[in-house]
This record gives structure tokens, sequence and C-alpha cells, in this order.
């Protein structure tokens, strides 16, 4: 592929831009604090000086942003992406957003010539190192054929899911099924130590199950020490919850479950725990289990 634009340096974009550098891939990239751009740089990386910079040198850009609001900023602002975007240039967003969101950036850049593509990700910080995301696409097909060779870097799996929203909705629905089995698994862990059962036993017990899966293997033994280092903050993953429960009311699904972990993950923000990982939502059940 030609140089690749990247746009958002966060725990995700760093290391997804990080796996193409090694890969061979020559980016320009850019993020709203230019210091983290360092690292990068150090890396064989040069650094556009805004969206629009970065969208007039290369054919395809990639922006990977923190929410809807990041997302329309980055494209609609001064010097965003509309004010260089154009035919021959692609954009592909893998920020975590709405359909609402997709489809408006999605029906900017066409009417600029562009193409785009959304292309979400599963997946958190240590397989956005390893290249073992999951990328859901949806948009333009020629744009993600074009762009296979760099999804093939970051992503163990690429779909591609249709028409623009798809991707949006499908990680959605992902997420929100990751975040109300973590509340789950987090008042279990609670109720093994409370009842007087060794919590690294149940770990063993589940890993063992049909329930057994990577994220309780990966995350359970720190949360058993009230660890949390963010491989995917809890902020981002209430903002998606908030998003799905958003999308279930769009098409009349009762969703009961969902909005209970929305409201767990809500408070463990209103406990100071957001830029924590999203298992940190363990505190909320886990502060009161010497209550009565």
């Amino acid at each position: 592929m030609e140089e690749i634009g990247f746009l958002g340096l966060g725990i995700m974009g760093k290391a997804m831009s990080m796996n193409l550098l090694r890969h061979g891939f020559k980016l320009t990239v850019w993020n709203r604090t230019l210091s983290r751009c360092d690292e990068l740089v150090e890396h064989g990386a040069t650094i556009g000086e805004s969206p629009a910079a970065v969208i007039k040198k290369c054919k395809y850009t990639i922006a990977m942003l923190s929410d809807p609001a990041a997302a329309l900023s980055v494209v609609f602002d001064k010097d965003g992406v509309l004010e260089q975007i154009g035919a021959g240039k692609g954009y592909i967003d893998m920020s975590t957003v709405d359909a609402e969101t997709s489809s408006k950036i999605s029906e900017a850049i066409a009417l600029k010539g562009g193409s785009f593509l959304e292309a979400p990700v599963s997946g958190s910080k240590k397989p956005a190192e390893d290249g073992q995301l999951v990328i859901l696409a949806a948009g333009e097909r020629a744009l993600y054929d074009a762009t296979i060779p760099a999804f093939d870097v970051m992503g163990k799996k690429s779909f591609f899911l249709g028409e623009v929203g798809n991707g949006a909705k499908m990680k959605l629905v992902v997420n929100m099924i990751m975040g109300s089995m973590m509340n789950a698994f987090s008042e279990g862990l609670v109720l093994a130590d409370k009842s007087g059962l060794d919590p690294q036993t149940l770990l063993d017990v589940l890993d063992l199950g049909a329930i057994a899966n990577p994220m309780f293997k990966m995350k359970g033994p720190s949360m058993t020490k009230s660890s949390y280092p963010p491989a995917f903050p809890l902020k981002h993953q209430q903002k998606d919850m908030r998003l799905a429960l958003a999308l279930g009311d769009e098409n009349a699904v009762p969703m009961p479950v969902a909005a209970a972990a929305n409201e767990a993950f809500k408070k463990a923000r209103s406990m100071g725990l957001g830029d924590l990982d999203f298992s940190a939502v363990h505190e909320t059940v886990a502060s009161s289990k010497g209550s009565t």
C-alpha cells in the first residue's frame, strides 16, 4: 500500500500504528496531544500538523478516536478531514461510534468525492499490539479491498458487513455482551470470596467449563488483586453500553441485563474509575463486600 495516514494515538491507535510501522508501512500520524507522536517518530513515522494535512499527504487515512464527538470533530472542524478529502482518497474510521455518526461522516465524505469505510475493532490493547484484532468493516467494498493489507497486519480476521452503519452496530452488540458478562463475572468473584471460597479456584473451575473464555482468563487474576491496568478504559465501555442501549431503544429490543450493567459502569465512573480498565467495575461490588 501507499503511505497511510493515522489519526488518534490513544491506547489502541498507538498500538495499531506501531504494528503497521513494524511491518514496513510508511505512516504520517496526528494526535491532538502531539507529544504522543514522539515514540512513533522514533520508529519512522512522520507527523502531520492537522487531520487535513494528513489527508492531503496520504491516499488512505485511518482514524482511531475515543467517541462520536471526537470522530465528528476530526472530520468537520477547522483543519479537519473534509478540507482535503476528495476523489482518489479514502477515509477509514476504526473508532467505536453509533451508526448515525458513521452515516453522517460517510455522507459528508461522499459529497466531497472521497471514499469511506467504517471499521471498528473487537479487541483491546494486547490484541492491538499483537495484530490480533477482529475488524468489523462496512461501506465501500473497493476501499475495503484496498485496505486489506493493513487490516491483515492489525487484525487476525476482517469481516465486510455491507452498508455503512452495520460495522458500528455489530461492534456495539459485541461490547454490550462483553460489558454484561464482565458485570456477572465481577459479582461471581465477590460472591465466591464472601462465601468463603477461593476466587482463584473459581477461576480454575470456570476455565474448565462451558463458559471458559479468554476474557475471564486474562482479567480474572488481576481482578482478584484489585489491579486494573487500562487495556480498554472503563469510561469507553460505559459509552458503548449507552450507545448499545440507544440502539435497543431504536429497535424496540428490551435489554434489562445490559441496562443494569450500564448502571454499574456509571457507578464505577462516579467512583473515579473511568480511566482504569473496564474490569474495574468489579470495585462496585467488591467495595461493598464487607458491609451488611
